[in-house]
């Protein structure tokens, strides 16, 4: 008798979740989701000597932009006028805006949070690209134009005029390139600078402002009523929440 073959169906491949950093999991040897924490956290440790300061120096400064760039659009939002925004040669910055004698207590908090939040919100939302190609690219040229447009119309010192437009030359080189582990890991580390910036100087962030001139938090804590040291740990809990859950949507890539 002759019977009909069967039709071979080869198995399907099994595609785990990816790990930050790498856009697929076929591999067995992808780096763990606690690779890109590892980072973040031994960035957020060396930011508070001077040595690691000094090292980490070009990511220092992209953290304070994160950082100044949410309290002039904050400003810019609730009405006053951002007017320039200066980033040191030690890593340093402030952003300069008139009009605050025209904001509300509550607005000039407002403000002063922005720095924190803002920062973290843009590096979340990187982190969050990274779950799709597309997406991804996007992220990293809207980075990349945000860096040389911001430099042009805000930043007035020759430190910001070198190395915000080298970021954003090299986050616009990537988004074009065909690279795309280098694009999901770039997105990634960019993003988790931007949402760690909070934690850049951490005597800054816990200090009020008779003790650290013009502090953040002692600026809220004077509106707001509560002490500084709550509104620095309240900040920082959210930040980790922000942080954690944009980190794990985005391991579940979709393509």
């Amino acid at each position: 008798m002759n019977s009909k073959s069967k039709p071979v169906v080869e198995p399907k491949p099994i595609v785990v979740p990816a790990k930050w950093g790498l856009p697929y999991a076929e591999e067995p040897t992808q780096p763990e989701q606690s690779y890109i924490i590892a980072i973040a956290v031994v960035t957020i440790l060396a930011w508070q000597t001077d040595i690691g300061t000094l090292a980490l120096m070009p990511f220092t400064m992209l953290a304070t932009w994160y950082h100044e760039m949410g309290h002039g659009l904050a400003a810019i939002f609730l009405g006053a006028h951002f007017e320039q925004l200066v980033i040191n040669a030690d890593g340093s910055g402030y952003a300069q805006f008139s009009g605050a004698d025209n904001l509300w207590g509550l607005e000039r908090a407002l403000v002063a949070a922005a720095g924190f939040f803002g920062s973290t919100a843009a590096g979340c939302a990187l982190i969050i690209a990274s779950r799709r190609k597309l997406a991804t690219q996007l992220a990293l040229a809207g980075l990349g134009a945000a860096l040389l447009i911001t430099t042009l119309i805000w930043v007035r010192s020759l430190t910001g005029w070198i190395i915000l437009p080298a970021f954003g030359i090299a986050a616009i080189w990537i988004a074009f390139s065909r690279r795309r582990k280098l694009q999901r890991f770039a997105v990634e580390f960019l993003g988790v600078q931007g949402a760690i910036s909070v934690w850049q100087d951490l005597d800054y962030m816990f200090s009020d402002s008779a003790a650290h001139a013009g502090s953040d938090t002692g600026k809220i804590a004077d509106v707001l009523l509560l002490p500084h040291w709550f509104w620095g740990g309240a900040i920082s809990i959210g930040v980790i929440a922000l942080v954690w859950w944009s980190l794990n949507y985005s391991s579940k890539i979709d393509a």
